[in-house]
């Protein structure tokens, strides 16, 4: 059930990362045109760069999601199969730490229970905690920065679930190797 979630989860980061990636490039070729023109619209700089952001985030949730991530293997390539499985494994259980490190972190920045108990009232939520992050806007988009932020916590969960669903499925293959060599 956790594979099919996380495979699920991949397909969405995917195709929204290839989006945004798209539209960066547009939004680029807009600010080129625009600036060529005489008549920048200042704006776009800004949206390129939370798209980018997204951009980066979903893909690299998916690159650690498929172990497609850049490595230095040299160590890794002289060992023997059960040690790079367990070694696996603790790569695996590094990077479910740090997702889950980060979702604390979220929680912690974003205070939702906090929110929550002031029924949603943000300028009492602001009075009580002196945390503008749901206020706070943008320069020259004018919209509230939580928006792009939100990248953050929705990274910090997928990542959670497939570092998770890796970490299993790591275990499960070097459970597996153990048995297989005794």
């Amino acid at each position: 059930m956790l594979n099919t979630l996380s495979d699920r989860i991949v397909r969405v980061e995917t195709a929204l990362a290839a989006m945004l990636a798209a539209a960066v490039t547009l939004l680029i070729l807009l600010n080129i045109a625009s600036r060529a023109l005489g008549m920048a619209i200042y704006w776009v700089d800004e949206l390129a760069i939370y798209a980018m952001v997204w951009t980066t985030f979903l893909a690299t949730s998916v690159v650690l999601k498929k172990r497609q991530v850049v490595a230095v293997t040299l160590l890794v390539d002289m060992m023997g199969e059960r040690s790079r499985s367990w070694l696996q494994c603790f790569s695996d259980l590094m990077i479910l730490v740090f997702s889950l490190s980060l979702l604390v972190l979220c929680w912690r920045w974003l205070d939702p229970a906090t929110l929550a108990a002031f029924n949603l009232d943000i300028k009492a939520f602001q009075g009580d905690t002196f945390n503008f992050v749901y206020s706070e806007k943008t320069n020259t988009l004018g919209i509230k920065k939580i928006w792009p932020w939100l990248i953050l916590p929705v990274f910090s969960i997928s990542l959670s679930l497939h570092a998770l669903n890796n970490l299993m499925s790591s275990f499960k293959q070097a459970f597996n190797l153990k048995g297989a060599g005794a």
